[in-house]
C-alpha cells in the first residue's frame, strides 16, 4: 500500500510539472527514437515468429475438423486482437523498461538527478514525463508493426504447405473484421505504454544502494511493469467487450 501511494503522488507531481511551459520537445523526440525506432527490430522478430506459431499450430488443427478456409481470418484475428498488443506491451517493457530503470538510476545514485534540481530543471518534467508520454506514443504504433510482421510470416508459413496468394489470404483474413475491431486493441496498448514508462521511471528515481540498487531498479522496473501489463490487459479486455 506504501508502493502505490508514492506511486500516486509521483504521478500527481510529474502530470502537475508536465502540464506546465515549457515543454522539453527534443528531450521527447529523443526518447522516442530510443523507445520506438530501437525497439522495432525486436518487436518485429517478436510478432514474426508470433505468425510462424500461430500459423503451425493451427494449420493441423484446422485440417483436422475441416475447417481449414479459417485459418487466414484466425491469424489475422488472434495477432491483431490479443497476441500482437501483449507480445509488443511485453517486449517493450524488458527492453525500454530496463534501459530507463538503468537510466535514471544510475543519474539517482550518482546524484545527477540532485543536481538538476539545484540547476532549477524539473526531473520531473525533463526526465520522467518525457519518458513516459514517448512509451505512451510508441507502443499503438510498434503494436501495429508487429502484427505486420505477424501476419504476413502467418501467410508465408501457411503458404510453404498450402500454397495460397498474399491477396487471396488477406482477402479472407480481414473479410469480416470491422474498423472497430482494430482500434481498441490497438490504443490500448497506449495504456500499456503509459505503464512501462511510470513504473520504470518511478523505480528508477527511488533507487537507494549504489549499483547494487540499481540492479535491483532495473529488475523491479521489467518484472513490475510486465506484471502491470498483463493486469491491465485482463481488465481493458472486459472493458472492451462491455
Amino acid at each position: 500500500m506504501e508502493w502505490f501511494g508514492e506511486l500516486g503522488l509521483f504521478s500527481a507531481r510529474m502530470l502537475r510539472s508536465a502540464v506546465k511551459p515549457p515543454y522539453e520537445w527534443r528531450e521527447l523526440v529523443r526518447q522516442c527514437d530510443f523507445v520506438g525506432a530501437r525497439s522495432l527490430p525486436l518487436v518485429a522478430l517478436a510478432g514474426a515468429a508470433t505468425g510462424v506459431v500461430l500459423s503451425l499450430e493451427t494449420h493441423d488443427s484446422l485440417v483436422r475438423f475441416g475447417a481449414k478456409s479459417f485459418l487466414p481470418a484466425l491469424i489475422v484475428f488472434s495477432i491483431v486482437k490479443e497476441s500482437g498488443p501483449v507480445i509488443t506491451g511485453l517486449v517493450v517493457s524488458g527492453r525500454a523498461g530496463a534501459g530507463i530503470g538503468a537510466q535514471l538510476g544510475s543519474m539517482k545514485v550518482t546524484e545527477q538527478i540532485d543536481a538538476m534540481e539545484a540547476s532549477a530543471i524539473d526531473p520531473y518534467k525533463f526526465l520522467a514525463a518525457t519518458r513516459v508520454l514517448a512509451c505512451a506514443m510508441m507502443l499503438p504504433l510498434l503494436t501495429l508493426a508487429a502484427n505486420f510482421c505477424g501476419i504476413f510470416m502467418g501467410w508465408l508459413t501457411n503458404t510453404l504447405t498450402d500454397p495460397i496468394s498474399l491477396r487471396l489470404f488477406l482477402e479472407s483474413g480481414f473479410k469480416d473484421v470491422a474498423f472497430s475491431d482494430y482500434l481498441p486493441p490497438v490504443l490500448k496498448t497506449a495504456v500499456f505504454g503509459v505503464i512501462i514508462g511510470l513504473v520504470a521511471c518511478f523505480q528508477g528515481m527511488r533507487t537507494r544502494g549504489g549499483t547494487e540498487g540499481v540492479g535491483r531498479s532495473t529488475t523491479s522496473s521489467v518484472v513490475i511493469a510486465s506484471l502491470f501489463v498483463i493486469v491491465a490487459d485482463v481488465l481493458l479486455v472486459r472493458l472492451i467487450l462491455i
